[in-house]
């Protein structure tokens, strides 16, 4: 019965909306409502009556700048407000609703149907109950409105009055971060996000510093990441959701055990808790027991029509066979091994490219020309139905470029999507090595396809499956001698994090790099000096960086430096404040976490002023 009264009510107040708007009279919208209005009430006038003076005085008037006209509630003896002509206590005094009537009903409904300069200037006027525009502005964004969503809760978190906000503000919050992610408004999102962690109440300050912590891990920000979460749990301490967090933060950084014990925790305790619901008991209890496969299968679930298909690759990818001898050459005389796509491998690739049909974009190191994810639901069904298609080299390399792409900063996806794909192209380097001394160069007949797929699969596992990726890398360090992939930065970078300092020392022993990633390498060798105590050959390296890019130390030693966005053209040149920056999001991390690390690079900073 309730249900039917909801229902209704609404239909009922959005007629009576249109009809307010006609002439904005209370004795032209009376008449309506006298002559209209049973309708929605199975013919109950009195129930019509009595509700429509309730309407009117919370409804916005165009014609007064949008405040309303509210009518003063009758004395009992008094002639209803209704214009019936009884007296309020034989008319509608007497009726009783079923429900309270929302004050903001008339406005929400208004800000759904005001459109253009009159929806701009309703919300300009400030006068929009926070109720309402958080309730149009859900609607708005349910319906796929998001310019529209957009617009009224810009008026919600405006900012001018963070009291006023109702504590079911919280998703409304996190649509808007979405939108303006979603929509390319990046200052729109940064500026909103500083105004909540400065002036925004409690609650959303929470709800703003996980979203943030969930941003620099996108952009592989861990230093950053760290210290937002860290002020999440200050502000939240008892967030359901910073256990969660806690558990992607921790496998970001590579501690799969303490991400398990800490998943514990943090279940032991909010079970004691009491208050949560049981889905998000199971779902703690799930990732107490395994951080990564539990946040694989959010994912999987969360993708909606993909599910189904990822599910069946993950299952292919399991069972693939051992991969086919390619056809690879050696030349000893020019010291090269070369990879030639065979005849059975072309007629397989065209094939699969009927299915997939988006090229390689040639002129980037790993992207497509189109997104191949727009056709998914065609091509992972099919691949699943031809698992053939991987012997390819080029199946293999769409494959991995479209799922590293994807998933590739997700550590928790890299066990079983991305590392089968490693084993099949390393038993391909391995054959290739078995050739004899040589480099497989990447302009020599069809290498690209297997250094592009490796160097897509050392990205993608580089947080979820590090010791899988490093070995890749070497193998591929090791066989292509030209490092065409830029892959010692990159092997170097995982070694510090392993603690393996002596190992990444020798890797930079023998710099041949063309200077694009000298920087990582220089401070990378700094930091392993250090760590090896070896301080005055430290002080050296720190040097070579000081005079290769002047803005490196003083952007990793700042707590909270002004992000440098990347260059138009994607490409970071050496020396400039966007490659120290690019530097400090990738390891700054491993400079915080070694004792004293920082503080003497501030020293020396200090010293060369």
């Amino acid at each position: 019965m309730l249900a039917v009264w909801v229902e209704q009510l609404l239909g009922f107040a959005s007629e009576a909306l249109s009809a307010i708007r006609q002439q904005e009279r209370y004795p032209d919208f009376m008449a309506w409502a006298r002559t209209e209005g049973a309708g929605y009430f199975q013919e109950d006038i009195a129930i019509a009556q009595a509700l429509a003076p309730v309407l009117w005085s919370q409804t916005p008037l165009e014609r007064l700048a949008f405040d309303s006209e509210p009518l003063a509630t009758p004395g009992r003896n008094e002639p209803c407000w209704c214009d019936s002509g009884r007296k309020f206590k034989h008319c509608c005094y007497a009726v009783q609703f079923p429900t309270e009537i929302p004050d903001q009903m008339m406005w929400m409904l208004s800000l759904r149907e005001w459109k253009g300069p009159t929806l701009k200037a309703a919300l300009a006027s400030g006068k929009a109950p926070a109720q309402a525009l958080l309730e149009a502005g859900l609607i708005a964004a349910e319906s796929g409105q998001s310019g529209r969503a957009m617009q009224i809760l810009e008026s919600l978190f405006d900012g001018s009055d963070w009291t006023r906000l109702p504590e079911q503000a919280e998703p409304a919050f996190e649509i808007l971060i979405d939108l303006y992610q979603e929509r390319g408004f990046t200052r729109k999102r940064a500026a909103l996000l500083d105004d909540v962690l400065e002036r925004g109440p409690l609650f959303l300050r929470g709800v703003a510093l996980e979203r943030l912590c969930l941003m620099h891990l996108d952009n592989d920000d861990l230093d950053s990441a760290r210290s937002a979460f860290v002020k999440a749990q200050q502000a939240l301490p008892d967030s359901p959701t910073l256990a969660y967090i806690e558990a992607m933060l921790l496998l970001h950084e590579g501690h799969e055990a303490e991400a398990k014990e800490r998943s514990a925790f943090w279940y032991r305790r909010l079970a004691r808790q009491g208050e949560l619901d049981p889905d998000q008991l199971e779902f703690l209890a799930a990732l107490a027991q395994n951080p990564g496969a539990t946040l694989a299968d959010q994912l999987l679930s969360a993708e909606e029509d993909l599910a189904t298909p990822l599910t069946a690759i993950q299952a292919l990818l399991e069972a693939l066979p051992t991969a086919p001898l390619l056809d690879l050459r050696s030349d000893a005389s020019a010291a090269r091994i070369t990879y030639h796509v065979s005849a059975r491998e072309a007629t397989l690739f065209a094939a699969w490219h009927r299915h997939f049909q988006v090229m390689v974009d040639e002129e980037v190191t790993l992207g497509f020309r189109e997104d191949p994810w727009v056709q998914a639901a065609e091509w992972m069904p099919a691949l699943c139905a031809h698992p053939e298609w991987l012997d390819a080299p080029q199946v293999v390399q769409d494959v991995t470029l479209a799922l590293t792409n994807r998933f590739g900063s997700l550590p928790w996806m890299a066990p079983s999507l991305l590392e089968p794909l490693a084993k099949r192209l390393s038993r391909w380097l391995d054959q290739a090595r078995a050739q004899g001394e040589g480099s497989l160069c990447w302009d020599d007949a069809d290498n690209a396809i297997l250094l592009r797929t490796g160097l897509a699969l050392v990205v993608g596992m580089e947080r979820g499956a590090r010791e899988q990726s490093r070995q890749l890398a070497e193998q591929l360090l090791h066989i292509d001698s030209e490092d065409s992939l830029g892959l010692r930065e990159l092997v170097l970078d995982q070694l510090l994090r392993d603690g393996r300092n002596h190992a990444a020392l020798e890797l930079t022993e023998h710099n041949e790099d063309d200077g694009s990633m000298l920087l990582g390498l220089l401070l990378g060798r700094a930091l392993a000096l250090y760590r090896l105590d070896r301080f005055d050959q430290a002080e050296e390296v720190l040097q070579e960086a000081l005079a290769h890019n002047r803005y490196a130390l003083a952007i990793l030693c700042a707590e909270n430096p002004r992000p440098v966005l990347p260059p138009a053209q994607g490409q970071v040149e050496p020396g400039t404040r966007a490659e120290a920056w690019q530097y400090r999001t990738l390891m700054r991390d491993q400079w915080r976490s070694t004792p004293g690390a920082l503080d003497w690079l501030e020293a020396h900073r200090n010293q060369t002023r």
